[in-house]
């Protein structure tokens, strides 16, 4: 899985038949304490994300499991909404809201 930010829509009107009806969010891979990193990814909306939320994305054949995508083609899926994350290891304490 992926941590990442919305940042976008992508609109396609002309696209396969069993795209119709899903909603195309262009994200950013974030690392753990929320800072950007490198490059965009368009992912299929699976739970309702809004601008700018922090998201988990699932790529490959991992996105076709996602709930609604069977037999979909798509390579990126965004299966949650990140409310927290926390990071804890020998020294460093770490909370992103």
């Amino acid at each position: 899985m992926i941590i990442a930010r919305i940042l976008g829509t992508v609109v396609s009107t002309q696209k396969d038949e069993r795209l119709l009806g899903k909603k195309l969010l262009i994200v950013r891979p974030i690392n753990v304490d929320g800072t950007d990193t490198t490059g965009y990814v368009v992912a299929v909306d699976t739970v309702g994300a809004g601008f700018h939320e922090r998201v988990l994305v699932v790529a490959g054949s991992s996105a076709r499991l996602a709930q609604g995508m069977k037999d979909t083609p798509v390579d990126a899926a965004i299966v949650g909404i990140i409310d927290t994350v926390d990071i804890t290891a020998p020294g460093i304490v770490n909370r992103q809201s």
